[in-house]
């Protein structure tokens, strides 16, 4: 969601803060702004839309120090007044802030009475506060600061700058990311090590209610109450060449041309020189000691957990129950005696998920993050991590993401099974058939060609789509029409096959695109039927199979893998559905409205 960074102590500070923002795009934003000061004069710089649009406003904006914001708006419409930064009543003080702020109106009422405010946002309230608190009752810029951190309650980063003094930029955190970091001869803050990556690979984690002076030379950590934090740095394992989309159009197309390599990537990480499977002896005794496993998610994280679950249950002999953290934040369920709670999140920075982590900890509940970001909230705070190495994902939509969840998951799958004994686990060949998975998703990348021109006839003008499976297929089912959904518009739902008949096959009628899903020798000619019952009705069908069910009708035809990693397989051709359709409609692939890659707010 929305982006921070911040520099202090370098000459090129509006350059920094520029490509800092864009490196940030990927996040979702509807307006962008910048302050800039310690040059001839201070200058505040905003734009509704695109960087490039803030971008063209800021020639001749010079200074060595300066923070800036992408917005999501969660307060007041996407405009210039509402974007940030945000300045206190006498424009002293200026701050950005991701979050949210519970009690902002409360704020208002009590302590800014007769304030002028200019925009709708609970940011401008916090920074009025400050601002009172230094102008109107003498205290200093940091004792003011506190001050307003121990009134204001929700989620936040925030980071703030006094106009009359270029040498510092003061950061604050609960509930929301925020990093410093690290470079020579200046420091930096962003809430995304991405945004800094091509300044530094340096950075300096900050926990919850924890204040930090951030100058050229120096960064102070103190809790609220003023005693120190000593904390040392870590390297982010970044690489600036995986950030940039190459000779490719879209983020998404490169994500999920990157599949095959994540897949490989995989199996070196999680394999040792014989090739035997090797995952942190302690995270296969915690699943081991639980009678239960929670899998919490959010999206298409989610659906990551739902692909994994009967892999989980066979190969660990452990129950798996799936739970969205936005419900299980406000409403625990009945846990068994000795659970386990898996947090499956791309970014590690979920909000809904992280709130559900604080509970657990604070329940002594053992718990594992899945994550691809080393050093995230919350890989940080649960107990164990296991990392997706698939690199960085740009587009608002996952895909390499969820391919490397369930593929991960299935390391640990494994190497539990193994622990335990089970026989099924011993003779699961994972490497084996995860090369043939990156092979079977190299085949359907060479497909391009067939795939859109097949996505072009049907879904091209639609309003809404249907997919449909059984078993497994059916959640894959879930997350094709989640990517369809999200970045063409089209209004598309994902249903178990059988439940059609249910009520679902009421709203067929001629010429309703039809997607169905077809990998389970099983259950496979039932959804055959399904077919029939909606093509009857005047439904379009596209059918997608994997060989060892497929005729000579179907559409799309993939390698037939294991059945535990077929939903791996099986996606890759949705996701091809997902952009060809969204690119025939003349969308913005990589960032569809109203959508955020890392939702960071709850």
């Amino acid at each position: 969601m929305c982006g921070i960074v911040g520099v202090v102590g370098n000459t090129n500070a509006t350059d920094i803060l520029i490509q800092g923002l864009e490196k940030l795009e990927y996040r979702g934003y509807d307006s962008a702004g910048i302050f800039v000061l310690g040059g001839a004069e201070n200058h505040l710089v905003k734009a509704v839309g695109r960087i490039a649009e803030l971008s063209a406003k800021t020639a001749g904006v010079e200074g060595t120090t300066g923070i800036g914001h992408t917005r999501w708006a969660t307060h007041g419409k996407p405009t210039e007044d509402n974007a940030h930064p945000h300045r206190s009543e006498t424009e002293r003080f200026v701050l950005v802030h991701n979050g949210v702020i519970e009690n902002y109106l409360e704020i208002k009422e009590e302590y800014l009475a007769g304030h002028h405010f200019k925009g709708q946002t609970d940011t401008e309230i916090a920074v009025h506060l400050i601002g009172k608190f230094v102008e109107e009752e003498g205290l200093s810029v940091l004792e003011a600061f506190k001050k307003a951190l121990h009134i204001i309650r929700g989620s936040y980063a925030f980071a703030l700058v006094d106009s009359q003094d270029p040498e510092v930029i003061y950061v604050a955190k609960n509930k929301s990311p925020i990093l410093i970091g690290l470079g020579e001869g200046y420091n930096m803050v962003c809430s995304d090590a991405m945004a800094m990556i091509r300044e530094t690979n340096q950075y300096m984690e900050i926990h919850d209610q924890e204040l930090v002076i951030v100058k050229a030379d120096s960064v102070e950590i103190q809790d609220y109450d003023g005693n120190s934090r000593e904390r040392a740095s870590y390297t982010a394992e970044l690489d600036l060449s995986d950030i940039g989309k190459g000779t490719y159009p879209y983020y998404m197309l490169k994500e999920i041309d990157e599949q095959p390599t994540v897949m490989r990537k995989l199996i070196q990480a999680y394999t040792d020189e014989a090739g035997q499977v090797v995952v942190d002896p302690a995270i296969i005794q915690a699943v081991q000691d639980a009678d239960r496993i929670y899998i919490l998610a959010a999206g298409t994280s989610y659906h990551a957990g739902f692909a994994s679950k009967k892999m989980l249950e066979e190969l660990t002999d452990t129950p798996v129950e799936l739970g969205i953290s936005s419900e299980w934040g406000y409403g625990m369920p009945l846990l068994s005696k000795k659970p386990l709670f898996i947090f499956i999140s791309q970014s590690g920075e979920t909000a809904d998920s992280r709130q559900v982590l604080v509970k657990a900890n604070e329940m002594g509940i053992p718990s594992l993050t899945v994550t691809n970001v080393p050093g995230s909230t919350l890989s940080r705070e649960a107990n164990h991590t296991m990392l997706l190495h698939a690199g960085p994902e740009i587009a608002v939509a996952s895909t390499k993401a969820y391919t490397a969840q369930i593929a991960a998951l299935a390391f640990l799958a494994k190497a539990v099974g193994e622990a335990n004994g089970n026989t099924k686990a011993q003779s699961f060949d994972l490497v084996h058939e995860l090369s043939i998975v990156a092979q079977s998703i190299e085949s359907t990348l060479s497909e391009k060609e067939t795939i859109e021109a097949k996505v072009r006839e049907l879904l091209e003008t639609t309003r809404n789509a249907f997919y449909i499976g059984r078993g497994q297929d059916y959640y894959v089912a879930m997350e094709a029409s989640l990517k369809l959904k999200e970045i063409s518009y089209i209004q598309c739902e994902g249903f178990a096959a059988g439940e059609l008949k249910h009520g679902t096959i009421a709203l067929i009628e001629e010429g309703t695109p039809v997607l169905a899903l077809l990998s389970d020798p099983v259950l496979a000619n039932h959804t055959r039927g399904n077919i029939q019952e909606v093509a009857a009705r005047g439904a379009k069908v596209l059918t997608i199979a994997e060989e060892n069910v497929a005729k000579d009708t179907d559409d799309i035809v993939l390698t037939t893998v294991h059945p535990y990693l077929s939903p791996i397989s099986m996606v890759v051709p949705t996701q091809l559905v997902a952009y060809f359709a969204t690119l025939h409609r003349g969308l913005d692939v990589d960032k569809p409205r109203n959508l955020a890659k890392s939702v960071t707010v709850e």
